[in-house]
């Protein structure tokens, strides 16, 4: 497993990745996880809606297609079992890494009552203590709370509300865990981090702009990675706020980040970070809601950049990046004339 990182360590950006097969499309991969047997699992909202690539990018397996509605998270057991939060069913599914379902919470298309505090209405999220097994479950859209599950799926209690307090939140929309007795949270819209007991006690926070997305590193590896949003929409545009991934300490200090300054399909820019996981060499793989963000907003509507992976230079196989002589052709193809949209700056891919 991969070390911390420093603030010596430098990551680059893995031009072209993964080889999505020729007829096969994510729409927009809103979501990726790397399991235990590191194979990256994309939880996406295509036809496909789980595909599976190696560490490399060649493609692997899929299931899943026809089966859910708006995929939005993705989290792993210590066994390997694969748990996917889908906003648009209002519900989480256990399955297993070939896809058989194992468990179901909530039922599909029957959301619960908005911002009642009974689950769900649009979760987010779910993470399983490697420990207890528990279940911590962002309902974050249509309810601003967190609950917590026994490993059978019993509702065991749920705490917070909406407002700015700190037992409150404004669509807690990621969640990890903060060594193994504390929970982290995004609390997007109300622009932190914030640290709380198993319980749902609250620690601490920490101001960050709209942090969308968490995962805590594994094994040797104690930090915390984190991507912000894009920027509202008054802001949008704007250069060096959010759209960027830091990986952080575990008392949430920044040690580095990687994205330009300008949003963009240049593989060193971000659209709209939405999913953040780590493999065992340390490299990075962001999904991003680039159709939301972007792609649904142009003058055609298309599919746009959605997937990336960053690798650790300091360990990372150099497999999977587009041939050096394609490169030139590759920046070419890119467009950078949607809304929010800019040329990547002070950067080897800038046209």
């Amino acid at each position: 497993m991969a070390t911390p990182a420093t603030s010596e360590t430098r990551y680059e950006p893995v031009v072209g990745w993964p080889a999505t097969p020729h007829g096969m499309w994510f729409r927009e991969a809103s979501a990726v996880g790397v399991g235990p047997d590191n194979r990256v699992y994309v939880f996406n909202r295509g036809r496909w809606s789980m595909m599976i690539f190696d560490t490399a990018g060649n493609f692997l397996d899929t299931w899943g297609a026809g089966e859910f509605v708006r995929p939005h998270g993705i989290s792993f057991d210590p066994e390997g079992n694969l748990y996917l939060t889908d906003d648009g069913a209002h519900f989480v599914q256990k399955r297993t890494p070939d896809g058989k379902l194992l468990m179901q919470i909530g039922t599909k298309l029957q959301p619960s009552t908005p911002f009642s505090g009974k689950p769900f209405n649009r979760p987010t999220q779910t993470i399983v203590h490697p420990r207890t097994g528990d279940l911590y479950v962002t309902d974050g859209y249509g309810n601003h709370c967190i609950h917590r599950y026994s490993p059978e799926g019993k509702l065991l209690e749920t705490w917070g509300d909406s407002g700015v307090g700190p037992d409150q939140f404004s669509l807690p929309h990621s969640i990890c865990f903060l060594g193994d007795d504390h929970l982290l949270v995004a609390d997007r819209e109300n622009f932190r981090l914030k640290v709380l007991t198993l319980k749902g006690e609250f620690v601490t926070e920490k101001h960050f702009h709209r942090p969308q997305a968490l995962f805590a590193g594994q094994g040797d590896d104690t930090n915390i990675y984190m991507a912000e949003c894009r920027p509202t929409g008054l802001m949008e545009g704007a250069l060096g706020l959010g759209k960027k991934v830091f990986v952080l300490d575990r008392d949430l200090n920044e040690i580095t980040h990687i994205g330009n300054r300008a949003s963009g399909e240049a593989p060193d820019q971000f659209i709209s970070p939405h999913s953040v996981s780590v493999d065992s060499e340390g490299s990075i793989y962001v999904a991003e809601v680039a159709y939301t963000a972007l792609g649904s907003r142009l003058d055609d509507p298309q599919e746009v950049t959605s997937l990336r992976k960053w690798r650790r230079v300091d360990g990372g196989s150099k497999e999977g990046a587009i041939p050096d002589s394609a490169l030139p052709g590759y920046i070419a193809g890119l467009r950078y004339d949607g809304p929010g949209s800019a040329m990547p700056i002070d950067s080897p891919f800038a046209r």
